[in-house]
């Protein structure tokens, strides 16, 4: 398989760490997101990750997963029970949509150097205390956001707050990282991963 993207991407990473954690073999191809003509062709949107298999190409990161896991190769992060399962999706979609997506408004301020003015600041900030308030009210006990063992819902929120928490820094002068209950020993946690340490340090030699 060949897994295309770039080592920015924290969608791109999210897969990479899924393909590293199962000891898949891929390849990478280094690719951002594009309208050319010719990656619309196996990526309709010009998004990355894009996955290359032998029966053809996949998009969008969730779906990619769901891919790999149906393949049974190496370990499966869905827990065996189908409401915990159903909770893992939970904290995922919860992760997209009230933490990435509102923050997302904020990336050129953060990384682009597009400035954005305070009504949206505060706009961000405040769906952004909404979305963590309602991520915490499912976090369950566990050294893991779902419990006990690592799944896909941590391996989401690992490459989200990472994002998310470098651009409440920057945008908004809140040190979410350090200010929201559990989320710096949740991250240190995940850090300690080989997968983790080999994608930080593809990043470094990348960068």
């Amino acid at each position: 398989m060949k897994l295309h993207g770039f080592p920015i991407s924290n969608y791109y990473n999210m897969v990479k760490m899924v393909l590293l954690e199962k000891g898949m073999d891929f390849e990478e191809v280094v690719t951002k997101p594009s309208q050319e003509p010719d990656y619309l062709t196996i990526s309709p949107m010009g998004k990355v990750p894009c996955l290359e298999t032998e029966k053809g190409f996949l998009t969008e990161t969730s779906v990619i997963i769901d891919y790999l896991e149906e393949l049974g190769i190496g370990p499966s992060f869905y827990p065996s029970d189908a409401f915990e399962r159903a909770k893992v999706r939970e904290f995922m979609r919860y992760l997209e949509l009230y933490v990435e997506l509102p923050a997302r408004r904020l990336y050129g301020d953060a990384f682009f150097n597009r400035p954005a003015n305070d009504e949206l600041k505060q706009e961000v900030r405040k769906s952004l205390e909404r979305g963590f308030k309602a991520i915490d009210a499912i976090l369950q006990e566990g050294p893991y956001v779902c419990g006990a063992q690592l799944t896909y819902a941590d391996i989401y929120y690992y490459f989200t707050m990472s994002v998310v928490a470098r651009l409440t820094k920057i945008s908004l002068a809140w040190d979410s990282y350090n200010e929201l209950p559990g989320l710096r020993t949740r991250m240190e946690l995940l850090a300690q991963r080989d997968s983790i340490v080999r994608i930080h340090a593809d990043q470094r030699a990348a960068s």
